[in-house]
């Protein structure tokens, strides 16, 4: 084989193999998005589903129960305004977190949330929410954060689900990364802290 002839089978395995490599990174950025959309779709994790409609109460009725948790760099206080509350099947239900900043500074947090147990995931529905939403509190302020929400009637009549009587939902807020850094919090979280966040901002 002549020198041309090798050269262009080596420009075309180095073409090959570096679109490999471009597919391969571009899948890895891919990935928490689309999982984090096939978590949305299919309720899987406890994820609940977004912004459809409250079909109609029936006349079953379950019990749902709040759980609030802080990171511990976040000065918040942040609470569920009620323990629980009974809703019937297919109606929005509406209820209260407070969180308060109890430090001197303006503090930026942002939450995340699942239900549990984990299978009913499908079936709660959030009709508007704080998650995801990155929130700023000057020194002292408090607030009020609503959460609507629906069982859907079908978790009546899945095998899996229908001897569910209480789903609890939990919200957890987090120090954003971002205002971590500027506060010097980050620092003194710890070495794998800083990991993490090194991992998310690269």
């Amino acid at each position: 084989m002549d020198r041309d002839a090798i050269a262009r089978r080596n420009r075309r395995t180095a073409a090959a193999v570096f679109g490999v490599v471009v597919g391969m990174v571009g899948l890895s950025f891919a990935a928490v998005p689309l999982y984090d959309l096939f978590c949305r779709v299919t309720g899987y994790g406890g994820t609940p589903q977004i912004g459809q409609p409250a079909p109609g109460a029936t006349d079953r009725t379950i019990t749902v129960r709040f759980a609030a948790t802080t990171q511990p760099n976040l000065p918040w206080r942040f609470q569920a305004e009620q323990t629980a509350m009974t809703v019937r099947l297919g109606e929005e239900g509406l209820a209260f977190y407070s969180a308060q900043n109890r430090s001197d500074t303006p503090v930026t947090g942002i939450s995340v949330y699942n239900v549990t147990p984990e299978k009913v995931g499908r079936y709660f529905h959030k009709v508007a929410c704080f998650c995801f939403d990155e929130q700023t509190l000057t020194p002292g302020q408090r607030v009020d954060m609503p959460v609507s929400f629906w069982v859907d009637p079908r978790i009546a009549e899945d095998p899996n689900t229908r001897d569910v009587t209480t789903i609890t939902l939990s919200y957890t807020f987090f120090r954003t990364m971002e205002d971590a850094r500027r506060a010097g919090a980050l620092a003194n979280a710890g070495p794998h802290v800083g990991r993490a966040g090194a991992a998310r901002t690269n």
